[in-house]
């Protein structure tokens, strides 16, 4: 029995009440996590008390924190019963939507995940905006992702790629970015023009090699299956039946995006991921990705999708680094 109580619960003076849930079939030590993280954690953000025994989840605290905690909970042992692994991240983030909207069911259809031959695990959506953010590429032939960093959002759109290259959708894949300097300056870089440009792709090489097994992915970037290239090297070219990537796009100029768009061809299909708040340009309004946000949004079959610091999915911190950064820009000041 894993029994957890948050801090100062026993001081609570509103009428307790018990809530008990079937946790049957559910993996005791996914649910649990280590050394009862995961109940720990619902314990202190719901200010409740835990108990997991056997088959049941069960929440004591007033009425006000047990409704609050239930449809986490209920996620919880849902995941766990999937065998879908979770962290403390994605419990916290659970409470984070719960406070939006009503936390759906952990269920799932083919159609929600990414299952890729040979990968070494299925890729799942971890919020509601990954949700719509992969719901907007299956829909739409141009897909813009919008947020910070840590959303998914160039992991999720290689996933789809290499979803439609194994599935025949497409013959091939394109990943492409702008090679624009953050603070580094590429001209003292070692080695020919390949050395040079290779660090600044090298996010779209990780994705990748996450995704394939390296000699795959190997044999399918001699056979040109699977391009990567600079952004300047799609000049002049139709690009047909292709998934494109450009990612970083907030660093592509106006006239750079414009290219890129009109590089599309017959059965070709296109995400463009960035991040507003991390433009390198030497005149940030020149950004390409501003200025298809201000013009192409009433475009049909072109779809932008926001994601938010609710979605990061890396460590937990990056998610306070991303608020607190927000917060100086906004001139608001955070207490100690």
């Amino acid at each position: 029995m894993s029994e957890t109580g948050a801090p100062g619960s026993g001081s609570v003076e509103a009428p307790v009440i018990q809530h008990r849930l079937s946790a049957d079939g559910a993996d005791e030590l996914l649910l649990a996590g280590v050394n009862d993280v995961h109940l720990k954690a619902l314990a202190r953000l719901g200010d409740l008390r835990v108990i997991l025994r056997s088959d049941q989840l069960i929440l004591s605290g007033d009425v006000e924190a047990v409704e609050r905690c239930t449809p986490v909970a209920q996620r919880m042992i849902r995941m766990a019963q999937l065998r879908r692994s979770f962290d403390l991240a994605d419990v916290e983030r659970f409470f984070a939507e719960a406070e939006r909207e009503p936390l759906e069911a952990a269920t799932e259809t083919d159609e929600e995940v990414v299952a890729l031959p040979g990968a070494r695990k299925v890729i799942r959506p971890k919020s509601r905006g990954q949700k719509d953010y992969l719901a907007a590429i299956r829909a739409n032939d141009i897909v813009v992702g919008i947020g910070p960093a840590g959303t998914g959002k160039t992991y999720l759109g290689v996933a789809m790629a290499v979803d439609a290259l194994a599935r025949k959708r497409v013959r091939r894949i394109i990943l492409t970015r702008p090679a624009v300097e953050a603070g580094e300056a590429l001209g003292f870089l070692p080695g020919d023009i390949r050395d040079k440009v290779d660090p600044y792709l090298r996010p779209l090489y990780d994705a990748l090699e996450d995704m394939m097994p390296s000699d795959r992915m190997r044999r399918a970037i001699e056979e040109h299956a699977i391009e990567i290239a600079p952004l300047a090297y799609m000049r002049g070219r139709t690009l047909s039946d292709a998934f494109l990537i450009l990612d970083e796009a907030q660093n592509a100029t106006a006239a750079q995006m414009k290219m890129f768009l009109t590089r599309l061809g017959l059965n070709s299909r296109t995400v463009i991921t960035g991040d507003k708040t991390q433009i390198d340009l030497p005149r940030p309004e020149e950004s390409g990705l501003l200025e298809i946000e201000r013009i192409l949004q009433s475009v049909e079959g072109i779809d932008f999708v926001y994601l938010t610091e609710s979605d990061v999915v890396r460590h937990r911190l990056v998610k306070e680094i991303i608020r607190a950064y927000a917060d100086h820009d906004n001139g608001v000041e955070r207490g100690g």
